[in-house]
């Protein structure tokens, strides 16, 4: 079975929104993390907001971003939303039923990791339903003091158990955590 893996940019204080706050921390170990762990994936799952986004920059980036841009496009990329109508990137399907019930039918198809990049609201709705086999939260040191937390009000209580981290030459942190067993 196909992991779920949510991977997210955060601040000190929690904060995943609009991460543009990132870019003073970029350094080649952070590179190469990225690349690693896309690399270890076939498929995204994306929420509405964060596809727009990516839909917009990433066709116009391959040159500057070689492999991993190709990749980027070239992935399946499942998008929840109630709201879009049709997704128009490369290799985009829509997903507007039972998003339990989809996630689920995703991690039974063969192949590698399922990643979740920003998507707040629907990070939460996937820990909600327990369907995240892993969080990688790349913690930036910097506190933002407003915006959305991916550990929000309503996501309720979680025990997770750290299974590792890395830290980068910049100050950020990589914290691997999988849900703990009961």
């Amino acid at each position: 079975m196909r992991k779920l893996v949510v991977s997210e940019f955060v601040s000190l204080d929690g904060v995943m929104e609009d991460p543009m706050w990132t870019f003073q921390f970029d350094s080649e170990e952070q590179d190469k993390f990225k690349f690693a762990e896309l690399k270890a994936s076939d498929a995204l799952l994306l929420g509405r907001v964060t596809y727009e986004g990516f839909a917009t920059a990433w066709p116009n980036m391959i040159k500057e971003t070689g492999e991993y841009g190709e990749w980027m496009n070239n992935y399946p990329k499942h998008v929840v939303s109630t709201t879009l109508e049709e997704v128009n990137w490369t290799n985009s399907s829509l997903i507007k039923g039972n998003i339990a019930e989809e996630v689920s039918r995703l991690k039974q198809q063969p192949g590698k990791d399922i990643l979740v990049f920003g998507s707040c609201s629907l990070a939460q709705t996937l820990m909600e339903l327990d369907l995240i086999d892993e969080y990688r939260l790349m913690i930036y040191p910097i506190v933002l003091g407003s915006g959305k937390r991916l550990f929000g009000d309503g996501v309720g209580k979680k025990v997770l158990k750290l299974t590792d981290t890395n830290t980068f030459s910049s100050g950020v942190i990589v914290q691997t955590y999988q849900p703990a067993k009961d």
